[in-house]
């Protein structure tokens, strides 16, 4: 009798066993993902969205918002989007927003990157964090443009060209630093003396 259990325990943990690999050998990928595969930490290949088959244990499977639009805020969060958005300005003492413009005067501005993941590949492998690095770069190409500028063109007539000038110098850099990223559009909340120099 214990003989004939212990047949069936066996049994019963091969059946287990199966079961296991057979459940963790299908992955699904959402409509607005992509998935990079990975062997022993080496990429193998992207699966676009639906159902997949990966060897078990030895394929690691990594999943990213490809298909959407995603974006970055600078110099402010939304705390609530939809119909009446409630933001705040940015109180983590970076002072991110605040600028120097060419005619050496100070001006606030916020903005926002719109982006994409375009190379799957390379915003898996090639960049450590790639949401710092596009901050990072992004921060520096909109100071950098904005110093261009006198401040009377950053608030009014020049906008449209301060915009456009960052986002192809900040594609240009994503590209150089091979993010993965695709820089879709930059838009500016919002220009502004600083809150002291206003009334000046």
């Amino acid at each position: 009798a214990v003989q004939k259990n212990f047949g069936f325990l066996k049994v019963l943990i091969v059946v287990a066993v199966i079961a296991i690999v057979a459940v963790s050998a299908w992955f699904q990928v959402a409509p607005d993902e992509v998935a990079v595969v990975t062997m022993l930490g080496r990429y193998t290949d992207t699966k676009e969205p639906g159902l997949h088959f990966k060897i078990p244990f030895l394929q690691q499977v990594i999943k990213i918002p490809a298909k959407r639009q995603l974006k970055e805020e600078f110099g402010f969060r939304t705390d609530i989007a939809g119909i009446k958005t409630e933001s705040r300005r940015d109180m983590s003492g970076k002072n991110e927003s605040t600028m120097l413009t060419g005619d050496l005067n100070v001006v606030v501005v916020e903005w926002i990157v719109h982006y994409k993941i375009a190379d799957p590949k390379q915003y898996v492998f090639k960049v450590r964090n790639v949401t710092d690095t596009l901050r990072a770069l992004s921060e520096a190409t909109m100071r950098s443009v904005v110093g261009d500028y006198s401040v009377t063109e950053v608030l009014t007539r020049g906008r449209e060209e301060v915009l456009e000038k960052a986002r192809l110098k900040l594609a240009e850099l994503c590209d150089n630093y091979e993010t993965g990223i695709s820089i879709q559009r930059i838009e500016l909340k919002d220009s502004a003396p600083p809150d002291p120099v206003k009334p000046s």
